[in-house]
Order: structure tokens, then sequence, then C-alpha cells
């Protein structure tokens, strides 16, 4: 799939934020300005979010919660975790108890993490467009692809 602007991939954030449902996992990967926060602040959109979204590389998990969105979601940039052991203590099990998760850099995750999840990964183009690419797990076998 080509996502030729910043719109497009926001928009695609919006169709996503219809899917998501308890215990889903949703694993942005890319280069550093590939698009992975604009598609989390699309999905954010989607869900209800109306205020700014900032990238959460600072924080490492913004949690956004009802009445705020229509499904709690945990939105995480593992990029600054260095040590396996750190992931632990964010409590991210405990989050899809009722909510999902929407991760950048989620490579700093062991893989069986996210069997069952979305993964994607944007890639920059030559023409400045983004080329995604995804693995849908078991739990999103009949929501996605969009089309």
């Amino acid at each position: 799939m080509i996502l030729d602007s910043e719109t497009a991939t926001m928009a695609l954030g919006k169709q996503l934020a219809g899917m998501l449902q308890p215990g889903d996992k949703i694993a942005l990967s890319g280069t550093l300005g590939a698009g992975k926060t604009s598609l989390a602040r699309g999905i954010l959109r989607g869900l209800g979010f109306e205020d700014d979204v900032p990238s959460p590389t600072f924080a490492i998990v913004q949690q956004y919660e009802k009445p705020d969105v229509q499904l709690p979601v945990a939105h995480v940039d593992f990029y600054r975790i260095e040590d396996a052991d750190e992931i632990q203590e964010l409590g991210l099990d405990d989050i899809l108890n009722d909510g999902a998760i929407i991760a950048e850099w989620p490579d700093r995750m062991p893989d069986k993490f996210w069997t069952d999840g979305l993964q994607i990964t944007l890639e920059i183009q030559n023409d400045d467009s983004r080329r995604l690419t995804w693995t849908a797990g078991t739990a999103w076998k009949d929501r996605w692809p969009i089309t």
C-alpha cells in the first residue's frame, strides 16, 4: 500500500481506529520520519482524541483514557529502551486487559509479544511517499487488510 501524504497516513489511522479492540497490539516500524507517529495520531484521532498527540519518545508511554478516547490506548515508544528488563516495569500486559497498545520501535520487545498483533512497516520512497507493508497476526485475520 502506498501512502502519498501525511493526510493519507492519518486517514488510514482513523480507519484502523474503527477496528481496534481491547487486547490489540499494533507495532509500527520504520526509520525516523517514516510516519509512525502520524499513523498513531490518526488512530488516536479516530478514537476521538482531539488534543495534541506528542511523540512518546521521552515519556516512553503516553496513555489515553476514556472519556477522551473510545478505547483506552497506550502509545509506546521503545526507542530509548536499552535493557529488556525495563519493559517489564511499563505494565503493558495490564493495559491490554481493557485497552490497546500502539508501539513505535517494537523491535525492542521479544518477537513473541507481536505474534497476534498487527505489525506495520513504513518505508520512505524516492517520491517522499510511504510504502506500507504489514504482517497481520491471528487477532487481525478478519479485520486486516484495509482495502
